[in-house]
């Protein structure tokens, strides 16, 4: 184990410095990287010196999302106190179903719960479990939600009745997935249309509950987003709330994105009514630069937890009581220790740490905004409040300027779609970067595009 702690060291440094070289890698060839790395397995094991520098190879020609260059999904950037708490989480190799196995660390995770419960508003009642990404956590609420409105479904299955469910257009492609999957269908989701900054619109939603109720459907659930994943538009909270609780429907808010604005005094409001709602999800490996992946579920009322996903294993739960035996509360029996890193990173930045972090990428955001604004040579798609900042350079194709800059190994930068426009999506989540960083991204991005046209 020394070894190979040594050797993780020495392969550590090796990529930090090869990052500040070349932020970005000219991509390759699947089948020609795959030979070349030598991934291939066989059935003989081969030797320390051989085994070091395929292993060193493979890192090194790893796509490098933690640098400054990177802006190409909702992730990115380095935490160095994050990333100590998931290196000691491997070596510890707990798994997070009981006490007995689990030991301070489900102190750990309940403690982080019991903080996020508390900067979003909810009662002290109220609990939550962690999962591997914000797909898991949507899947979660949305299968308390069906729980909730038909209780034998856990026991006897779906009645037939025809469950209707309600989600922005701009929303994450998880949910029509996690509705195939529960049973529920994706012809049951009524998408609602957004207005022209992303935003639900609440007459069209209670436009379709009413025509739902009308044919003989039970709606049953309405999710709202913190950050769509293309405008980074917030839906109007408050208004979701006022029709969900007048319907008696469940109220999930899908935070993965940018439900971490919790720990913002200044931003926090972009989710005002968020405490009304039945559940409440954030990924911390997003906004707040926790290594993947790390996402929490909150519930008002902890009884929800309990009925979807308790079970009772005689195996399993022998002592210490459902309060720390998380397996209780969760999807998952063997789940990884996920709560550690954070923990590492809000222990020892403190609650207002995070909300500097939260601070800073909107402050880069508004930097990136008042550019494109400021340059005639832009389009500019994006409002303010956004951590998505969507623009067109001199009319080039998005698609073709962030895909040769891509293959050039300039810039990794993605692309999207709102209401039939294509545009550059610049996502400012590397609370890392300076607003230089915002500058040069610019100046290398028109750089590039004035030598393609």
């Amino acid at each position: 184990m020394k070894n190979d702690l040594d050797l993780f060291r020495s392969i550590a440094e090796d990529l930090m410095k090869a990052e500040e070289k070349e932020p970005v890698l000219r991509p390759e060839a699947p089948e020609a990287l795959f030979t070349r790395l030598k991934i291939s397995l066989s059935e003989e094991g081969i030797s320390d010196s051989e085994f070091e520098p395929i292993l060193r190879d493979l890192v090194l020609n790893t796509p490098r999302t933690a640098t400054r260059k990177f802006f190409n999904q909702l992730f990115g950037g380095r935490n160095s106190k994050a990333s100590l708490g998931d290196l000691l989480a491997v070596l510890l190799n707990n798994s997070m179903y009981t006490y007995k196995v689990g030991g301070p660390m489900v102190g750990v995770e309940k403690e982080l719960l019991h903080k996020s419960a508390q900067l979003l508003g909810y009662p002290a009642s109220a609990d939550g479990t962690l999962a591997p990404g914000g797909s898991m956590t949507n899947f979660m609420a949305m299968l308390m939600a069906r729980d909730k409105a038909q209780e034998t479904a856990r026991s006897k299955g779906l009645d037939g009745a025809k469950l209707t469910l309600y989600t922005s257009r701009e929303s994450h492609y998880s949910i029509p997935k996690n509705a195939a999957f529960m049973g529920i269908g994706r012809d049951q989701i009524r998408y609602v249309n957004s207005d022209d900054q992303g935003k639900m619109r609440m007459d069209h939603l209670q436009e379709l509950i009413s025509e739902d109720r009308a044919n003989g459907h039970q709606p049953f659930l309405v999710i709202g987003t913190a950050g769509t994943t293309v405008m980074g538009a917030f839906d109007p909270m408050e208004g979701i709330a006022e029709i969900c609780e007048k319907e008696s429907i469940w109220f999930h808010v899908d935070g993965a994105y940018c439900g971490s604005v919790i720990f913002s005094d200044t931003y926090r409001p972009l989710i005002a009514g968020a405490e009304r709602a039945d559940s409440f999800s954030y990924n911390a490996h997003k906004m707040l630069g926790t290594p993947l992946s790390c996402s929490l579920i909150l519930v008002k009322d902890k009884r929800w937890l309990y009925e979807s996903f308790a079970n009772d294993a005689d195996y399993l739960y022998q002592t210490d009581g459902d309060d720390y035996n998380l397996g209780k509360t969760s999807l998952q029996c063997g789940r990884r220790n996920d709560a550690f890193k954070f923990w590492t990173l809000w222990k020892s930045a403190g609650t207002k740490g995070l909300a500097e972090i939260v601070d800073r990428q909107f402050e880069l955001a508004n930097h990136a905004l008042d550019y494109v604004r400021e340059h005639p040579d832009y389009t500019v798609y994006s409002y303010e409040n956004s951590l998505g900042i969507c623009f067109n350079y001199k009319d080039i194709p998005a698609d073709k300027l962030c895909n040769q800059l891509y293959e050039a190994g300039e810039l990794m930068i993605g692309y999207g779609q709102f209401h039939g426009d294509e545009f550059v999506r610049l996502v400012t989540v590397n609370a890392g970067n300076e607003k230089e960083d915002i500058d040069r991204f610019f100046k290398l991005l028109e750089a590039f595009a004035d030598k393609m046209n």
